[in-house]
Parts: C-alpha cells; structure tokens; sequence
C-alpha cells in the first residue's frame, strides 16, 4: 500500500501546483508541477516493472 501513498502525495501536491500555475499564472508553480510531473512518470514506470515481475513469479 505504501505505492498507493506514494502516487497519492505526488497527485496532491501536483494538484496545488497546478492550481497555482493555472489560477494565479504562478510561473515557479508550473516548474514545480512539470517536475512532479516526472517524478510521478518515474514512479509509474516503477511500479509498472514491480507489477510485472510480480505477475512473472
């Protein structure tokens, strides 16, 4: 569960960012979201090849 944790505090504060950025045209908002942004690919990528050795065992 601790994935589940993981996507859901990256999805938060993104969320916040996003608001920021596209409400109030806070530019260093739209930075921090496009690098959670690729956090949140990075750990989808993880969790995908964790999913698939798992189903490979």
């Amino acid at each position: 569960m601790s994935r589940i944790d993981e996507v859901k505090n990256l999805m938060s504060e993104l969320e916040v960012d996003l608001q920021k950025f596209y409400e109030k045209g806070n530019k260093a908002a739209g930075t921090r979201a496009r690098k959670q942004l690729q956090n949140l690919k990075k750990l989808a990528q993880e969790i995908r090849l964790e999913i698939q050795d798992i189903k490979n065992k």
